[in-house]
């Protein structure tokens, strides 16, 4: 019985077998054989965060940022269900992550224990897939079937529930060589037939638009470069969702910035315009849509997805390509190519025009601002912050609100997997257990989290997980002592009640960044901006950045609720555009 193992040193060899390097966790009794493994070994390092929550999105940052899977260990009771908005999170935005949870012993289980739950219940509605392993025959096997599903087809979280008693006990270990996962097989490979009808209405498209979502950048390094080669070849202009930048270009000319609420001019009504539109791993969300009956309605539509469940459920599409991004885009140049090999430089006349008409719309320059000589503008502060660390290879991650807009329109993305945020869900601090996940996953690399004074408050205490393991993460909070997209909101749709958005009692940044052990650093003015940010940069140490904007800013352009993209409001003079019938979407 020499080859018997523990259920925790199981775990731990599982974790091995895939190349864990780190963990992010919070202990707890349900987990303290896990974490006897911990000390045992020297593999695997574990991030001591400060809330289960902050070990969720620290394993997102971390898995977004590397293309590997995310690992959070997390304890029975409140500790699993502290993980439920990062698990949300990442089944949102299609993020691969493996949750390990303790549970109470087998024979305690639905006795209303100390700290149990249902946590296979309470998980099962935000997890790609879950498992309660009772059986210490069945972990290894388990342990290898969570890595296959959260990283095969439409990425995603599962969550692994193992019982004390379970990780105690001892078994043999099955290598991921010796499972055979029959049951879950997503298709990678495309339909021929329906590539070669995508690029018969590609060939004969006037006025095109490529649509690419984070579906792309999930597909891996590979597929963003393949997405690049396919838009040169086709010389259409390309917009992204905001899950999807990085994945082309940002400052590349064919790219039209990003689309939908807060998208750019240009983007919104070339998509409104267009006569196809190829929609490349995006879903259709309603923030890119407004109006599904009014969404570009004389295109028609290609949509190349890994997930069949997204083609078809918002928008009805007339060619759906179901596959891999990477091996979709693949056969399509082989195809374009082969068969019409004169394309690439017939197709520049033939949509000619259409790029006189996008140039017209770009004349609008709609997201420009007026600029202050006494005060910040929030634009203003996240341009200068581009613009000092763009040669620098940086990794940004943001909190939720407007400083993600102002982030997502003015920091350009010429790379994948440089930012982190929180779309689908929309989770206000997310943005520095992220940075904290990403920095781990990058050493040495510039990391900062363009962040809000409202959302940052919400998981603060992992400053403490920063200022432990020496992770630089930098937050640069646009301080306008607001929740200022609430306000915005309030503002535009809600007559100027503002209520219970006005933060009355903020915390004094710079002292708090001290009192953790962190560097402080506060900018007033425009003028001592650019040094600040520098000596920001400088700093080999986690900063907090107060940076204090204008107070009253909105975040434009906008389409109001209720309304089509060619109907975009682009500054304060267009405020009186939003309808009551609006107000109920937002």
């Amino acid at each position: 019985m020499d080859n018997q193992l523990t259920g925790a040193e199981i775990v731990f060899k599982a974790l091995s077998e895939h190349g864990v390097e780190y963990i992010f966790g919070y202990p707890g009794g349900a987990v303290l054989p896990l974490y006897d493994q911990i000390s045992k070994q020297k593999k695997i390092k574990h991030i001591l965060v400060r809330h289960e929550q902050g070990a969720g999105h620290a394993a997102e940052g971390y898995a977004r940022s590397s293309g590997k899977t995310g690992i959070a260990l997390v304890t029975s009771g409140p500790g699993a269900t502290n993980m439920v908005t990062a698990l949300t999170d990442a089944y949102m935005d299609s993020i691969p992550l493996v949750c390990i949870s303790g549970q109470v012993p087998t024979h305690l289980i639905g006795t209303d224990a100390f700290q149990e739950c249902d946590t296979t219940g309470i998980t099962r509605p935000c997890t790609k897939h879950n498992w309660l392993v009772k059986d210490i025959n069945q972990l290894a096997e388990t342990m290898h079937k969570a890595f296959h599903v959260a990283n095969s087809g439409r990425p995603g979280p599962v969550l692994v529930d193992i019982p004390k008693d379970v990780q105690f006990q001892k078994g043999k270990y099955k290598s991921s060589k010796e499972v055979v996962v029959e049951t879950y097989k997503p298709k990678v490979k495309a339909e021929l037939t329906n590539i070669e009808k995508a690029v018969e209405m590609i060939v004969k498209s006037k006025k095109p638009i490529i649509y690419s979502g984070g579906g792309v950048i999930n597909a891996g390094m590979r597929a963003s470069d393949a997405l690049t080669e396919f838009t040169r070849v086709t010389n259409f202009p390309i917009t992204s969702t905001l899950q999807g930048l990085g994945a082309f270009p940002g400052s590349d000319p064919q790219f039209l910035g990003m689309l939908g609420m807060h998208g750019t001019y240009e983007a919104n009504n070339a998509m409104h315009e267009c006569d196809l539109m190829i929609n490349i791993g995006a879903r259709f969300d309603d923030r890119i849509t407004g109006r599904v009956d009014a969404f570009s309605p004389n295109s028609k539509k290609i949509h190349i997805d890994i997930d069949p469940s997204s083609i078809n459920k918002i928008v009805k599409v007339d060619v759906a390509i179901v596959g891999d991004c990477l091996s979709v885009l693949s056969d399509m140049l082989t195809t374009l190519k082969n068969k019409h090999s004169d394309f690439c430089n017939s197709n520049k006349e033939n949509i000619s025009g259409w790029w006189k008409q996008i140039n017209k719309w770009r004349e609008k320059k709609s997201l420009s601002y007026k600029q202050d000589e006494k005060l910040i503008m929030p634009q203003y502060a996240v341009e200068r912050l581009y613009e000092i660390t763009k040669n620098q290879d940086a990794y940004i991650t943001t909190e939720v609100g407007q400083h993600q807009m102002w982030a997502a329109q003015f920091y350009k993305f010429d790379k994948p997997n440089r930012w982190m945020t929180s779309g689908g869900l929309g989770t206000m601090g997310y943005g520095l257990p992220a940075a904290i996940g990403t920095q781990v996953a990058n050493p040495g690399k510039l990391v900062v989290d363009i962040a809000g004074e409202a959302s940052i408050l919400m998981n603060i205490q992992e400053m403490s997980t920063a200022v432990q393991y020496k992770l630089p993460v930098k937050i640069f909070i646009l301080n306008n002592q607001w929740m200022g997209m609430v306000r915005q909101w309030q503002e535009l749709l809600h007559e100027k009640n503002y209520s219970e958005s006005y933060t009355e009692a903020l915390p004094d940044f710079v002292k708090l960044a001290e009192a953790y052990g962190a560097v402080g650093i506060r900018a007033t003015n425009p003028k001592e901006l650019d040094d600040k940010i520098k000596e920001m940069v400088n700093i080999d140490r986690p900063v907090i950045f107060d940076c204090l904007v204008k107070k009253d800013e909105n975040c434009f352009p906008m389409i109001p609720s209720g309304k089509a993209h060619n109907e975009m409001i682009l500054g304060p003079e267009d405020e009186e555009g939003i309808t009551e019938e609006g107000k109920v979407l937002v």
